[in-house]
C-alpha cells in the first residue's frame, strides 16, 4: 500500500469559542504543488502551523507516509522531511549567507564541529552549500551578513536553506510577500524548480491569483476555517462558491 506523502484527518483547532481550522481532510503526493487559497482569516497560514507543529489541534490528526505524526515536536517533523519557510525570514543575520546555509548543510548530515573530523568532511560540506547558494542564486552575495541583505534576497537565502534541509515536503507561507515585481519572479522560479523533483511535495499559501494560475497543479480552497474546494485549478477557479468568497464576485454574475 502507498501511502500519502501528508495526510491531515478531520484537522480541528479552536481558540476559545473560536474555530480557525474547522474539520479539514486532505491528502497529498509527491511531484504535485498544491496551493492553498481563500481571503484573510480562512485559516490558511493557521492550517500551515498545524502540519509543522507550530499548533496543536483540538482534534484530528496529521500523517506523514502513514505515520501519525500529530504529537511531535517541530523539530522532529522537519527531520522526518517536512521543511517550513515562513512569512517572516528566519536567518541568522549576524552571519555570512555562505555560513547560514553551511550550518543547515551540517545540521542535516549531524556533523557538528569535532576535534578529529577529517578536514575532507568540511570542505565536501561547503561545496553542498555553495551548491545551494548557486541554485538560489546568491552566490555573488556569499560573504555578505544576512542582515545586510535586502528583502528579496533573505527570502531567496530562506529557500536555500530548505533546500540545504533537504526535506521531502516544502511548505512556504506568501513566499512573494514584500517583494518587488522585480524580484518575485526569482523565487517563483526556485518553487517551480523544486516542483519539478517528482519525489517532493509542494504545499503553498498565496494571495496573488498571477503566482496561484503559474504554478499550482491543484488548489484548496479555506473559508472560515472550512475547506470548501480541492481540485484542478480550472476547475476550482470556475466554480460559483470560489467566485463568490475570494474572487468577490456574486454567483451567476461575470468575471
Amino acid at each position: 500500500m502507498t501511502f500519502p506523502s501528508l495526510e491531515t484527518r478531520g484537522l480541528t483547532i479552536r481558540f476559545g469559542g473560536h474555530i480557525a481550522v474547522n474539520n479539514v481532510s486532505c491528502s497529498f503526493r509527491p511531484g504535485e504543488l498544491t496551493v492553498i487559497v481563500g481571503p484573510n482569516g480562512a485559516g490558511k497560514t493557521t492550517w500551515f502551523n498545524l502540519v509543522s507543529g507550530q499548533l496543536t489541534p483540538s482534534e484530528g490528526s496529521i500523517l506523514l507516509r502513514g505515520e501519525d505524526i500529530t504529537a511531535l515536536a517541530p523539530s522532529a517533523r522537519a527531520k522526518r522531511g517536512i521543511g517550513r519557510a515562513f512569512q517572516l525570514t528566519n536567518l541568522f543575520p549576524g552571519l555570512s549567507v555562505f555560513e547560514n546555509v553551511r550550518l543547515a548543510v551540517q545540521a542535516k548530515r549531524g556533523t557538528g564541529p569535532r576535534l578529529f573530523r577529517p578536514a575532507a568532511a568540511y570542505r565536501e560540506i561547503s561545496e553542498i552549500a555553495r551548491a545551494h547558494l548557486e541554485t538560489a542564486r546568491l552566490e555573488s552575495v556569499a560573504d555578505l551578513p544576512a542582515a545586510a541583505l535586502p528583502h528579496g534576497d533573505q527570502r531567496k537565502l530562506e529557500v536555500a536553506l530548505l533546500l540545504a534541509m533537504e526535506p521531502e515536503i516544502f511548505m512556504f507561507d506568501e513566499p512573494t510577500a514584500g517583494m518587488s515585481v522585480d524580484e518575485a519572479p526569482v523565487i517563483l522560479e526556485l518553487i517551480d524548480t523544486i516542483r519539478k523533483d517528482s519525489s517532493k511535495t509542494v504545499l503553498l499559501v498565496e494571495h496573488k491569483m498571477d503566482v496561484v494560475r503559474a504554478l499550482a497543479d491543484r488548489i484548496i480552497v479555506l473559508h472560515n476555517g472550512e475547506q470548501v474546494a480541492d481540485g484542478a485549478p480550472e476547475t476550482v477557479m470556475a466554480s460559483e462558491i470560489v467566485r463568490e468568497i475570494y474572487l468577490g464576485i456574486p454567483a451567476g454574475e461575470a468575471a
